[in-house]
């Protein structure tokens, strides 16, 4: 906890009430690296305390009133001076009028809807906050402080396998098979390619997952692709009937949810890249889209009823509500 300082008057400070047990997930900064900040779940309560803290003990502050806020914004890097806020929560700490000594105030947001999760790319930021002010004539004083929120997903019912080919006529042809198409973010993809016909030299194969970030509307709309994990499934000829098994273990790697049409600003979708090269250099690819999600069986028992909410807004899954009954089971029980 640190204090942060504004002008000469008073410094302005925000403590979480359950600071000491709430747990922190790690999350990318703009410039690529990673800072730890509190994690929070959709539904959960977001409560805690502003110190407002007088440089100058006994010298008075005025001020215009007091207020928090709770805010979740998306930030289009190319569009920076709009911030797009699709939760915007205040609560006033105090009327208008002076202080004379340093103060506490409490605040709590009850069970606060964060439908969407935190996430920071190449061209757009989501991000959630609580930013604290104390309102004057000339200049506000004001301290901002970022969480970290995970939308929680329950198992998809509808699985399928994935099962595609990839064929050069009378050169090539190939099958290939993932076990499904929806996998959580510690999961396991698990495949076979199968070798139906080789007539032509292929020297290389691997598996890609490529990130596609999708940005605006219309005519101004901005993708881009980065690669997240190259898999090298064999380096040498493949004969006709040969089969090559595949396991390509996701943890390693930082993925994040897909996330589909957010708050009609962008996209983050994923994608298998099966990429072949001949002796001749020539590359050869098939992509299959992949649905990724976050795994939220393990939670807290107190939070698991918050969590089959958020369970909702997988892809309208009825697979949500099970989980509601299920959570409340759990808490009855």
């Amino acid at each position: 906890m640190s204090f942060f300082s504004f002008g000469q008057s008073a410094e302005i400070d925000v403590v979480l009430n359950d600071a000491e047990t709430r747990k922190k997930a790690e999350h990318k900064t703009e410039d690529g690296k990673k800072d730890k900040y509190f994690l929070f779940y959709d539904g959960e309560t977001v409560s805690g305390k502003v110190n407002v803290t007088l440089k100058n003990p006994g010298k008075r502050l005025e001020h215009q009133g007091i207020k928090i806020e709770f805010v979740g914004q998306i930030e289009l890097y190319y569009d920076r001076g709009n911030h797009h806020e699709f939760v915007s929560l205040v609560k006033d700490l105090a009327r208008p009028g002076e202080i004379t000594q340093s103060q506490t105030f409490d605040f709590e947001f009850t069970h606060v809807e964060k439908p969407y999760e935190s996430y920071t790319g190449q061209n757009v930021k989501l991000r959630y906050f609580l930013r604290a002010t104390v309102i004057r004539r000339l200049n506000d004083i004001s301290k901002e402080m970022d969480i970290v929120v995970h939308t929680l997903s329950t198992y998809p019912e509808l699985n399928s396998s994935i099962k595609m080919e990839v064929g050069i006529e009378d050169c090539l042809h190939i099958e290939f098979e993932y076990n499904k198409s929806k996998y959580h973010l510690k999961d396991v993809i698990v495949g076979k390619i199968y070798f139906l016909l080789v007539r032509i030299k292929i020297k290389h194969m691997e598996i890609d997952i490529i990130k596609r970030e999708t940005t605006g509307t219309g005519p101004s709309v901005y993708h881009e692709n980065d690669t997240i994990a190259k898999y090298e499934i064999m380096d040498g000829a493949p004969v006709r009937g040969e089969s090559i098994p595949i396991r390509l273990f996701l943890a390693g790697y930082d993925l994040t949810p897909t996330m589909r049409d957010i708050n009609k600003k962008f996209s983050v979708r994923y994608y298998l890249n099966l990429v072949l090269i001949d002796e001749e250099e020539r590359r050869y690819f098939k992509q299959q889209e992949i649905t990724l999600w976050r795994k939220g069986d393990v939670v807290r028992k107190s939070m698991s009823h918050q969590a089959a909410i958020a369970s909702q807004r997988f892809e309208g899954s009825a697979a949500s509500e099970s989980a509601l009954e299920q959570a409340a089971r759990e808490e009855s029980g």
